[in-house]
């Protein structure tokens, strides 16, 4: 893969961020190096190893997103930075900007558009959508109905990286409530798998 865009990968949800790994490593022509559970994670690891692009969720712990580019930055690292949100918030648009961020795109973006974005970014572009227009979203990805608490009990975990079978030892059920539960999920979220389920939960505040 010597002509693939290498990435940095950060996002301090387990399933999200090994969501985000199959689905750029699916897309072709991009290469994951690197995956971070948190900002300084990342930035040690930038330390050591070059990337094209850093993608990056806006709000993890030891660091956000943003302070990740200010720090880049401060130590003379101009990798491009997309920096990826579930916040339908302009100020952290401008935040990113303002940082030195090359682009900002919502988390549950289309995978073909992520894909373009990095490219871009890996060739030299900026990338800054505005997240307060209905355009910004994908078609068909309306906030969906409210979980139940018990549904959101079951999702969190899932984000958290639990199997179905540490799902029911914590909270307390069979393995086949909890695919009970995860099929009514999909359902529910119009998801079409686990991960997909996840990032549309996050993306419309329901967990």
């Amino acid at each position: 893969m010597s002509d693939a865009v290498r990435i940095a990968l950060a996002d301090d949800q387990a399933l999200v961020l090994s969501g985000l790994r199959a689905l750029l490593t699916d897309l072709g022509g991009l290469e994951v190096v690197i995956e971070a559970r948190d900002g300084g994670e990342l930035l040690q690891a930038l330390q050591h190893q070059r990337v094209d692009v850093v993608v990056s969720d806006v709000r993890m712990p030891r660091h956000s997103g943003i302070e990740v580019v200010r720090a880049l930055r401060a130590r003379g690292d101009y990798t491009p930075v997309l920096l990826l949100t579930t916040f339908d918030d302009p100020a952290l648009l401008q935040g990113a900007r303002s940082a030195g961020a090359r682009g900002f795109m919502l988390k549950d973006a289309a995978p073909e558009d992520l894909r373009r974005a990095i490219q871009r970014l890996a060739g030299g572009d900026m990338l800054f959508a505005s997240i307060s227009t209905a355009s910004s979203l994908p078609s068909g990805d309306a906030a969906p109905t409210r979980l139940t608490a018990r549904e959101a009990d079951v999702l969190r975990l899932v984000a958290g990286g639990y199997s179905n079978k540490e799902i029911g030892r914590t909270l307390g059920i069979s393995d086949g409530t909890v695919r009970n539960h995860l099929t009514d999920i999909l359902a529910r979220l119009e998801a079409r798998d686990r991960t997909h389920a996840v990032m549309k939960a996050i993306a419309a505040h329901l967990l």
